[in-house]
C-alpha cells in the first residue's frame, strides 16, 4: 500500500469552515463538522466554525428578490474565502447562486435530506380556509399556492424558523411553508405538514448542504472530497444545470424533483407566473452525470412557456464566441 504523505497533512492541519450565524446555518455547520471529523478520525475541534451575521439574516422586512438577492446569504463569506480567512463555507445549495465565481468550487455536497416543504397552519392545501392568508416570501410557494388555490392571499414572511412560527401564532397569517430539511435539522421534527413532493414540487437544491473552497486549494478539497456524497453531487449539479439553462432569477417560480433510476436521473419541473395563473410542466430521464439533460429540459419548458411565464427567465446565455 502506498503512502500518501498529502493525506497525511491533513489531520495536522486545522481548518477553518465559514457559515451564517442563523440558528438553521450553524447546524448545517456543525452536521459538516461532524461528518469531516467523523471521515478524516479527527477531533472536531480540528475545524473551527467562524461565523458571520449575513446581509440576508439582517434585512428581515422584504423579500430577497426587492434587495439583492441570493448574493445575500453569500457575498460576506465569499470575501472571506476569497481572501483566505476561512478555507470552505457551508451553505444551502438552494440559498447559492447558479452563477459563481471562478476561483470557488463545491468541495462536496452531503447526504441530502428530505426535500418536501412543510404546511404548517393546516392539514394540506385542501384543508385551508376560504381566503386563507398564506406567509411566505418564495416566489416558487407563492405560485404554487396560487395555482393551487387561487382564493388564498400571500403576504410577506421572511426570518428563521423560530421568527416566522412566531409570526403565524401572533395570528399574521393563516399558514405558512418551512422546509422539511430545516425542521429536521432543528430537532423540529412534529412541525406543521409535510406535502407530497410529487404533487408540490420543491425549490432546486431543496434540502442539500453544499461546501465550497478555493479552486487551488488542494488540501482542502481533498479533505472535503471524503464526505462529498455522490447521488446528492449529482442530483444538485442537475438541478443547477436546469438554473443555468433557465436563466432563472430569485423572482422565477422554479419547481423540480430529481431521482435516481438506476443509472439515470428523473427530472420532473414546472415553471409558474408569479400569480399562479399560468404554469409549464416537463420531465426528462437522463445519464446522472450528462449535464445536457437538464439544458435540454430548459429548453424544452421555454419553449412552450407563455409570455406571462417566460418574461420571468432569460433563458441559457449565449455561447461566447
Amino acid at each position: 500500500m502506498t503512502h500518501d504523505k498529502h493525506q497525511d497533512s491533513i489531520p495536522e492541519r486545522r481548518f477553518r469552515l465559514g457559515t451564517r450565524r442563523s440558528p438553521l446555518a450553524m447546524a448545517q455547520a456543525h452536521e459538516a463538522q461532524a461528518l469531516l471529523a467523523r471521515a478524516h478520525g479527527i477531533d472536531p475541534a480540528h475545524i473551527e466554525i467562524v461565523a458571520v451575521t449575513a446581509s440576508g439574516d439582517r434585512i428581515q422586512d422584504r423579500a430577497l428578490a426587492e434587495i439583492g438577492g441570493k448574493a445575500l446569504w453569500t457575498k460576506e463569506l465569499d470575501a472571506w474565502l476569497a481572501a483566505g480567512e476561512i478555507d470552505f463555507s457551508v451553505h444551502s445549495a438552494k440559498d447559492v447562486e447558479t452563477i459563481r465565481p471562478d476561483a470557488f468550487t463545491i468541495g462536496a455536497i452531503l447526504p441530502r435530506e428530505d426535500v418536501r416543504d412543510v404546511l404548517v397552519g393546516a392539514a394540506s392545501i385542501a384543508a385551508l380556509p376560504p381566503g386563507a392568508v398564506v406567509g411566505t416570501s418564495a416566489p416558487r410557494r407563492a405560485a404554487q399556492l396560487l395555482h393551487a388555490r387561487p382564493d388564498c392571499r400571500v403576504i410577506t414572511f421572511r426570518g428563521n424558523v423560530a421568527t416566522r412560527l412566531a409570526k403565524l401564532a401572533a395570528g399574521e397569517a393563516d399558514a405558512t411553508f418551512l422546509a422539511a430539511a430545516g425542521l429536521n435539522r432543528l430537532g423540529e421534527t412534529g412541525t406543521g405538514h409535510p406535502l407530497d413532493a410529487e404533487d408540490w414540487l420543491p425549490a432546486p437544491a431543496q434540502a442539500a448542504i453544499m461546501i465550497e473552497c478555493r479552486v487551488n486549494d488542494e488540501t482542502t478539497r481533498a479533505f472535503l472530497g471524503a464526505v462529498d456524497h455522490a447521488p446528492s453531487r449529482m442530483q444538485v449539479l442537475a438541478e443547477r444545470a436546469l438554473l443555468a439553462g433557465l436563466g432563472g432569477n430569485c423572482h422565477s417560480p422554479i419547481a423540480v424533483l430529481t431521482r435516481h433510476e438506476g443509472a439515470n436521473l428523473v427530472m420532473r419541473a414546472a415553471l409558474y407566473s408569479p400569480d399562479g395563473a399560468e404554469h409549464v410542466t416537463g420531465e426528462a430521464r437522463f445519464p446522472a452525470e450528462d449535464a445536457q439533460g437538464p439544458l435540454d429540459l430548459a429548453a424544452d419548458l421555454l419553449a412552450r412557456a407563455v409570455p406571462a411565464i417566460a418574461v420571468h427567465f432569460a433563458g441559457a446565455p449565449a455561447p461566447e464566441e
